[in-house]
């Protein structure tokens, strides 16, 4: 299984790559949703994004609608991971095509009950 992380902290990157690593994936890094958008071409199909609302030059919420426009990508869920609290957010990054969403800080066991609910665990 393969996850792309995009998140423009590389310590927050670190924790969750970890994380999934001992789960099984295969994982891949993005610092912005530009970059996010042309790694998800450079390794083919992801399994699983995971998405971070507060970043330069393409944030989360624009990441997930244009994933979302990309019918190649239909199928491949996605989870804002963010330290954005506010109800109107995740209702936005919800109705935008984010599959779920996780509040900052968070644990390995949230991130794999996600995974889970998804679907989504090797």
């Amino acid at each position: 299984m393969r996850a792309l992380i995009v998140d423009d902290s590389r310590a927050t990157r670190t924790i969750i790559k970890k994380m999934l690593n001992e789960v099984g994936f295969e994982v891949f890094e993005a610092a912005d949703g530009v970059e996010a958008l042309r790694r998800l071409k450079e390794i083919g199909q992801a399994d699983v994004l995971l998405v971070d609302w507060n970043m330069p030059e393409m944030n989360g919420y624009e990441l997930v609608r244009a994933v979302r426009g990309d019918h190649q990508y239909d199928k491949v869920p996605l989870i804002m991971v963010t330290s954005e609290t506010e109800l109107s957010q995740m209702a936005k990054a919800l109705d935008a095509g984010a599959n779920e969403y996780i509040m900052k800080p968070f644990t390995k066991d949230v991130i794999t009950e996600k995974l889970a609910l998804l679907g989504v665990l090797p």
